[in-house]
């Protein structure tokens, strides 16, 4: 697909979130008002743009699909949308908040709130793939500002944006940070880790998070023994993969896995 229009159509929704991703998008500072001369922002809530309904050539959604209503829209956007990203963590994998997923929702309401009836909730919350096609998913928690901007130019020229696949450990050497799992003996996640934050969190002293989503062919099997290796107990090592991206299947399956163990020693 190629955008024809003289001035490209761009539209940011929100769904279950925190909004830091649109927030990626605001900081972009100068560059976002160079960006709204080359296209049209018909809807961007935070930046106190609305129209809900336009038709766009490209859409960003952030946010995991958590609502009954959200189930509704994500399809609306998908049909007035020439291309559709999901935009961070949440859209990609569902986000921290598919931790409920393993729980027993609809307790937790009734546990919480005066009048639960009130409350619309799906008992999961999921990534927009689950519910539409999407056409470029943009790992992160939040994104960054240049995956934004790197996106929206490649699709100006009618081409998908090229996603780097590296690992966090490479990201860590390019920068000469001090591996925090070999030098101290502490977790990280980075060697199961796409990059794409620039090893942020590695290079001031502190294991990845994870934050980016599975790297392409990963071991987090092999990462889980070394965990074991470092002393950490069965839980831990759970925790360390249910946490942002924990709906991504091959975090979720290896979390689950120590989880249970962790029960079963019980």
């Amino acid at each position: 697909m190629r955008i024809t229009n003289n001035k490209p159509t761009v539209a940011v929704h929100k769904f279950t979130s925190c909004d830091g991703c649109q927030l990626a998008i605001l900081n972009l500072e100068e560059a976002l008002l160079t960006l709204t001369q080359l296209v049209d922002i018909k809807n961007f809530a935070e930046a106190g743009i609305l129209d809900d309904n336009a038709q766009v050539d490209i859409a960003f959604i952030e946010g995991s699909i958590s609502t009954p209503r959200e189930m509704a829209h994500v399809k609306k956007i998908r049909e007035q949308s020439q291309y559709l990203i999901a935009m961070g963590a949440c859209a990609t994998s569902g986000g921290i908040q598919a931790l409920r997923n393993m729980q027993d929702g609809e307790a937790w309401i009734n546990a919480i709130y005066a009048s639960p009836e009130h409350i619309e909730s799906l008992a999961t919350s999921t990534a927009l793939a689950d519910h539409v096609r999407i056409d470029l998913e943009l790992w992160g928690c939040p994104v960054s500002s240049e995956q934004i901007t790197t996106t929206i130019r490649a699709l100006l020229f009618g081409v998908l944006p090229k996603i780097e696949h590296d690992k966090v450990c490479l990201e860590c050497k390019r920068s000469q940070a001090v591996c925090v799992m070999v030098s101290r003996g502490e977790p990280c996640m980075g060697p199961v880790t796409n990059t794409g934050c620039g090893a942020l969190c590695p290079q001031f002293g502190r294991g990845c998070y994870a934050c980016y989503g599975p790297a392409e062919n990963p071991n987090p099997n092999a990462l889980a023994n070394r965990f074991e290796g470092l002393g950490m107990t069965a839980t831990e090592i759970s925790h360390n993969f249910l946490f942002i991206n924990n709906n991504a299947p091959v975090f979720h399956a290896i979390g689950e896995k120590y989880k249970n163990k962790d029960q079963s020693d019980e």
